[in-house]
């Protein structure tokens, strides 16, 4: 059994024992947190929501909290004397599927 749920402005496939890196939610680590945006419930019988899937929850627990390997956002206008270099870290919550309610 498969589902889609909808968090941090993104939709993401998700499966029972499956580890998935979503955007930073405030929530400690070792705690269940519990999303209720389900958009598809795949599996024997499909259930397609409109635009949620009613009654259908999936509950996870939170493995880590960490910030994702550093990237550079360089700007630069030719001819015109105008670059800027910035630097940035996504923050990011690790959690595990341990149930699809559906």
């Amino acid at each position: 059994m498969y589902a889609i749920i909808e968090t941090g402005g993104k939709q993401v496939k998700v499966e029972e024992g499956q580890a998935i890196y979503i955007e930073k939610l405030n929530v400690e680590q070792d705690e269940t947190v519990t999303f209720d945006k389900v958009l598809l419930v795949g599996g024997d019988n499909v259930k397609v929501g409109a635009p949620y899937v009613d009654g259908a929850t999936v509950s996870a627990k939170v493995e880590k909290q960490g910030r994702a390997k550093k990237i550079t956002v360089f700007k630069y206008k030719a001819k015109k004397n105008y670059s800027r270099k910035q630097g940035h870290r996504q923050p990011y919550t690790k959690v595990v599927i341990d149930k699809i309610n559906a």
